[in-house]
């Protein structure tokens, strides 16, 4: 066996070998849970096929050409053609077709994205350094999300903490933002110091938060559970500290979970009512 043959054979073994660790390393777009995020994913995949034929189809033409037509084989060069109209007008028109293909569905999926009427539920998301603030508008419902203590903790120097211990290290937080499932959501997005972006990639939504200016976006997760996300902006020393979590409940546990956080807080005494003015002192006569 030649030595080439015997080279390939072994790059093929090393593949072979290396098949578990490939399975756990995931480079794919994720679908995600929401419609956007699932959109997303068949686009990419459609454009990903797209660019794959073409460059099989390129690459194969080339290959075949270096190997069928070269100057061992007695291939001399054609110096006759110098010029088709034909080919040109060919490989114009192809190109132009393949754009136009790829461009109608990227372009309906832009329109959708940045479509947020009808919203059955609007939170204003405003960043710190480094702390995310949910207001849950017409709601009465505001609260500050940090990170989860234990993830602080084993942050810190000499902590003596394995981070590989703590569950969701660094993407836990002590209030998480909470919707219902099956609802459009309107995501208000802004920052209260430096730039900031909320990013959440099951949602399939990131947005930069600028201060002074206003972004939103929009989705509407379809399935029930916990998805996390992170600060995507360098905004300072604690900016991998501050992480997002989104819980999707069911509309039940959603309304219970709204009326727990509209509650006064326990302990706190009802407002007492104005003191009666004391009748004035009758006044003597001169």
């Amino acid at each position: 066996m030649s030595r080439p043959k015997k080279q390939l054979l072994a790059s093929a073994a090393s593949l072979l070998l290396t098949g578990p660790a490939m399975a756990a390393w995931d480079l794919n777009l994720p679908k995600g849970v929401t419609d956007l995020s699932q959109e997303a994913y068949r686009l990419h995949m459609l454009i990903l096929g797209i660019c794959v034929v073409i460059a099989v189809a390129v690459f194969g033409a080339m290959i075949y050409s270096l190997i069928s037509f070269r100057k061992s084989q007695g291939a001399t060069p054609d110096v006759d053609m110098t010029h088709s109209t034909k080919a040109e007008i060919v490989w114009t028109v192809i190109p132009i077709i393949i754009l136009v293909v790829m461009a109608i569905p990227a372009a309906r999926a832009l329109i959708r994205i940045e479509d947020t009427r009808n919203s059955q539920l609007t939170i204003r998301v405003t960043g710190y350094q480094w702390k995310w603030h949910y207001d849950y508008l017409e709601k009465d419902v505001q609260f500050f999300s940090t990170l989860s203590r234990d993830s602080n903790v084993a942050r810190q120097k000499d902590s003596g903490i394995d981070p590989n211990s703590v569950e969701h290290y660094l993407l836990s937080v002590d209030n998480p933002m909470v919707v219902p499932v099956n609802t459009k959501v309107r995501v208000l997005v802004t920052a209260g110091d430096v730039l900031h972006a909320w990013w959440v990639p099951a949602l399939g939504i990131k947005k930069d938060a600028i201060p002074g200016f206003v972004n939103e976006m929009w989705f509407s997760a379809k399935e029930v559970g916990t998805f996390r996300g992170q600060c995507a902006e360098l905004c300072g020393r604690d900016h991998g500290f501050m992480p997002i979590v989104v819980e999707v409940k069911s509309e039940a546990d959603y309304q219970a979970w709204l009326q727990t956080k509209q509650k006064p807080a326990a302990g706190e005494a009802p407002a007492a009512a104005p003191a009666e003015a004391a009748p004035a002192a009758p006044v003597a006569a001169p």
